[in-house]
This record gives structure tokens, sequence and C-alpha cells, in this order.
């Protein structure tokens, strides 16, 4: 009896530890207005440095590998409309030192996650700057009627 009762007890608090880890990654998975701030003004800080043929430290290429995982991982939880400018503005950073492949996942990051926004057609402009051919579904339509001789 004492066995049965110990287990239900031990069931319990372990149902409700992981109901407040739970509860508290959803209430951490969202970045605060302060952090979206913090991280637009270090953007804008290496933007300047960068049109003043500044030369970026260590540490600032720091802040933009940490801001492009805060950005990947905040879109793997809950995506939001305020992440686009961001991944906008870091994509300009990494275009700016030449840094394709970095900037181009910032902007196909715009296109497939926030095409209704004012953002997605200054994304697609900056691909098609750096090579990289968009295909809207009308031009896939296009071509695979072509292709089939329609």
């Amino acid at each position: 009896m004492k066995k049965i009762i110990l287990s239900i007890l031990v069931g319990f608090l372990l149902l409700s530890a992981i109901s407040l880890d739970v509860s508290a990654a959803k209430k951490s998975s969202k970045l605060s207005k302060e952090a979206i701030t913090e991280m637009s003004d270090t953007i804008d800080k290496l933007t300047q440095k960068i049109y003043g043929r500044a030369l970026l430290s260590p540490q600032d290429n720091e802040n933009l590998i940490g801001i492009k995982i805060k950005l990947d991982n905040q879109m793997l939880m809950s995506p939001s409309t305020e992440l686009a400018p961001l991944y906008f503005k870091a994509g300009n950073v990494y275009k700016l030192r030449d840094m394709k492949p970095e900037a181009i996942e910032c902007y196909q990051a715009i296109l497939e996650n926030f095409s209704d926004t004012a953002l997605a057609p200054k994304a697609k402009t900056a691909l098609e700057q750096l090579g990289v051919t968009i295909d809207t579904p009308t031009q896939t339509e296009d071509k695979a009627e072509e292709d089939e001789g329609i």
C-alpha cells in the first residue's frame, strides 16, 4: 500500500514538474520587445561601422552571429512579423560584408515566412541582386506549361 501511494506521489510530482517546464518554455518562447529593440540597435551600429569603413571586431562578428541564431530559434518556436525587419537588416549587413550565403538565408527567410509584409519585395530585389533566381507561383506554372508544350 505504501508503495502505491509513494508511486502516485512521485508520478504527481513528475507531472507537475513537466507542466511547469512546458509553461515556462511557452512564456519564454517569444522574444521580448526589449530584446528585439536591442538586436535592431546592434545591427544598426554594425551597419554604421561598415558604411564608415571601420573593421568589425571579433565581438561585432559574435554579436551578428548571436542575433542570427536568436532569430532562427525564434522562427522555429513562434514566427512573428516583428522578425522580418531584423532578418532584412541582418541580410543587408551580411551582403555588405560579402557574406553571400548568409545574406541569402536572411532574405529567403523573409520571402518564405513573411511574404505578406512590405519587406518581401525588397528581399526579392536583394536576392536578385545577389544572383538568386526567384520563381513566383505563376512563373513556375507558366514554365511547367511551356515544358509540357501547352
